[in-house]
């Protein structure tokens, strides 16, 4: 018999589970309490509640563990990237970082990407599922526990796109936000994606206060056709569109990720087409970001990212240099993945 996840389960279908079993309401309010709060890795830990329970438990649920294939930790900051196994022995990637003002963890959504954007090293390996919501969860269960750092904020920026696995990520987020769990804002959440408009305009309207993080990376269709497949499906107009809906029903700023690569889209035409973009969409943010060099792509970082930020800062555009952390553990997402992928890596 395949036990159920309970860790996917939220506060009231795991009241609708437990009344179902014969228990009082209550005790799922108690039982969760053990699973996200505490954090619980086995329900034996679970001591109010009966044996009788606890065998129940045992016998047709599960709470899920990930397995940590690989971690490196950065001398420079401090930062921890960790490889993930899942049960059914998948992988991906999650970065614990550390600032001022807490440590912020980067999630992954799917193992592997089908987006296919020609930048990223987490689309190289291929796309195998989407992370169910427990499986997000335990990204940060399991790096709370082994770092013994407590997690404040959150960026839905690792391996996948997480409006591509809509309904478990937005679950995810349910089980993060209850008060009885994890309970953390979700203005503390970050969700990065590539421009899947019809999800976009869904969340609008779900009003979760969460920060929405687009991956632009050019200001034309014929420049982010070539390196973003999306754009064929999305163009560049409607992305914007959705994003004015979106902070039309939110309020909520908007944040566009910009990947400088040398000689492809860092140049003033370009900066200044960005500029005529995003102008109506003031007050957003640019956050500018140096490529991450891959094997596969011969696309360099660029050398002009300063002049570029003026050009934006100068007309009034907020923008940022992206903070760069992990630099000697490559902590970009899905070089980990890719490469135990490549080498059958069974450690």
């Amino acid at each position: 018999m395949t036990k159920k996840d309970i860790l996917s389960f939220t506060l009231p279908e795991l009241e609708a589970e437990l009344t179902a079993l014969g228990e009082k309401k209550f005790r799922a309010g108690q039982l969760y309490s053990w699973l996200h709060e505490k954090q619980v890795t086995s329900f034996a830990e679970c001591s109010n509640l009966s044996k009788a329970l606890i065998e129940r438990l045992d016998a047709e649920y599960e709470i899920k563990r990930l397995k940590i294939i690989r971690k490196l930790e950065s001398k420079l900051d401090g930062t921890i990237k960790y490889l993930y196994e899942f049960p059914d022995g998948e992988r991906a990637e999650t970065v614990l970082m550390s600032y001022k003002h807490g440590n912020s963890i980067c999630v992954s959504t799917q193992v592997g990407c089908k987006m296919g954007c020609s930048f990223c090293a987490s689309t190289k390996a291929g796309f195998v599922r989407d992370l169910l919501p427990s499986e997000i969860l335990l990204q940060i269960y399991e790096s709370e526990r082994d770092s013994g750092r407590r997690v404040e904020s959150l960026v839905l920026m690792g391996i996948g796109e997480p409006l591509d696995n809509f309904d478990n990520v937005m679950k995810f987020l349910t089980l993060l936000s209850s008060e009885k769990g994890k309970n953390m804002s979700l203005r503390h959440v970050s969700l990065s994606t590539c421009g899947i408009v019809p999800r976009i305009r869904e969340l609008a309207n779900m009003k979760t206060g969460l920060t929405l993080s687009v991956s632009l990376h050019a200001p034309t269709d014929e420049k982010r056709n070539a390196i973003m497949p999306i754009n064929k499906r999305y163009d560049t107009a409607e992305l914007i569109e959705a994003c004015k809906y979106y902070f039309s029903q939110t309020g909520r700023r908007i944040s566009f990720e910009f990947a400088l690569i040398s000689g492809v889209n860092d140049d003033a035409v370009t900066a200044k087409k960005l500029i005529k973009l995003l102008r109506p969409l003031s007050p957003c943010h640019v956050n500018l970001i140096p490529v991450n060099e891959i094997r596969e792509r011969e696309y360099r970082r660029s050398e002009k990212v300063r002049e570029f930020q003026k050009l934006l800062t100068d007309s009034g555009i907020n923008a940022t240099v992206r903070r760069t952390l992990g630099a000697d553990i490559n902590a970009a997402c899905g070089q980990l993945r890719r490469d135990s992928v490549s080498k059958n890596d069974k450690l």
